[in-house]
């Protein structure tokens, strides 16, 4: 990395997720002494104008309500990551996304230059199975469509001699 742009990683955050993920990427923030990037995603609407710190302007997926908006982060979830990162010794920024999660991330650390993308797992439940169905999971295609490291931090384990739920367990 050159020493004119600074090192940066970007960490995938939601409302529902266990803190474990936010605070593991500042662990490896804190190791690369790099800004810590905390980025939501709004898979409802979709990137129109992108800004060059990396947030946007967007539009809605539905037809009948066209207002183009700049992304806003929630100040509630902005709160939160205050709480848990105090003492966390690192610096941090947000950045409210819009669209599919994998592409807006993927684009994020390309834009920012990130050294890495750290997202979280899902819980091992058939909720969590039906959606990672429908959707696909966002490590997996960060994983395979990204130039640089994707770490994904397990948030419910399961041990090796127990099924998964989707291997019909």
């Amino acid at each position: 990395m050159s020493a004119d742009k600074p090192v940066r990683v970007i960490v995938g955050v939601t409302h529902r997720q266990p803190d474990a993920v936010v605070l593991e990427a500042a662990v490896f923030a804190s190791r690369f002494q790099a800004e810590l990037v905390c980025a939501t995603v709004e898979a409802t609407r979709y990137m129109v104008v992108e800004h060059a710190d990396g947030s946007m302007s967007s539009l809605p997926f539905d037809p009948d309500t066209p207002e183009l908006t700049e992304e806003r982060f929630d100040p509630r979830l902005a709160a939160h990551l205050a709480e848990i990162l105090e003492g966390a010794g690192v610096v941090w920024s947000t950045r409210a996304l819009a669209g599919d999660p994998a592409r807006a991330l993927g684009h994020l650390a390309q834009t920012l230059g990130a050294a890495m993308i750290v997202v979280g797992t899902r819980e091992s439940n058939v909720r969590s199975t039906l959606a990672k169905f429908i959707s696909g999971s966002v490590a997996v295609r960060l994983a395979h469509r990204q130039h640089r490291p994707v770490v994904v931090i397990p948030l419910a384990p399961v041990p090796f001699e127990e099924p998964l739920p989707w291997e019909g367990g």
